[in-house]
């Protein structure tokens, strides 16, 4: 069960956005990720709750980012319920997507699963819903995702096979590289990968 610490940053001006420390497991339904996310001071900013079916499917989200809250999953699509800060109204919605994403790192892991691509493959269109921070606020995008190279690397605990990923946005056509190695996030835009206590799972 890896364990670990990310550093979230802002992609375009390097500002520390805080840490997210994380531990994920594959199981017999799938792959599960926790987190609880800090901000820059120290305190808490949120927390992550992923579970994916053995398609990759989200079968549950809970998002917390400040007292905004969402919980989802693969329903007609995506659906999810947004909880406002006094948690007296609450927000349905639904979307005709693949999955959801977001800041969190384990929403690039678990697209990655969804699509299981292959390197030298034709790039591959996915539509999301990404809940964006600090209010999680739904928006609808487009990606093209696709699976440039996989390299084995040689490591204390045996070979470590790194997948390198170009992810493009289809409506700004704005392009970026994210590198993962099972269920762990290397490197990508806004993310770096600081501390791992266990090594990461390998996906059947």
């Amino acid at each position: 069960m890896p364990r670990g610490r990310y550093s979230l940053h802002d992609p375009h001006d390097r500002t520390p956005l805080g840490e997210e420390r994380f531990q994920c497991a594959p199981g017999p339904s799938g792959w599960r990720y926790v987190s609880r996310v800090t901000t820059p001071s120290g305190d808490h900013a949120g927390s992550v709750d992923l579970s994916l079916d053995a398609l990759g499917r989200p079968i549950r989200l809970s998002l917390q980012s400040l007292s905004w809250q969402i919980r989802g999953a693969a329903l007609d699509g995506v659906t999810w319920v947004r909880t406002d800060p006094t948690g007296t109204h609450a927000t349905e919605g639904n979307a005709p997507a693949h999955a959801f994403t977001g800041t969190s790192p384990a929403f690039l892991v678990a697209t990655a699963r969804l699509l299981r691509l292959t390197p030298g493959s034709p790039a591959t269109r996915v539509r999301l819903v990404a809940f964006t921070d600090p209010v999680l606020a739904p928006r609808t995008i487009d990606q093209s995702w696709a699976l440039v190279k996989s390299e084995a690397h040689a490591t204390d605990n045996g070979p470590l096979t790194v997948d390198e990923y170009q992810v493009s946005a289809l409506d700004t056509g704005e392009q970026h590289t994210v590198h993962l190695t099972g269920d762990v996030v290397l490197a990508a835009p806004g993310i770096e990968l600081e501390d791992l206590e266990t090594p990461p799972s390998v996906f059947p």
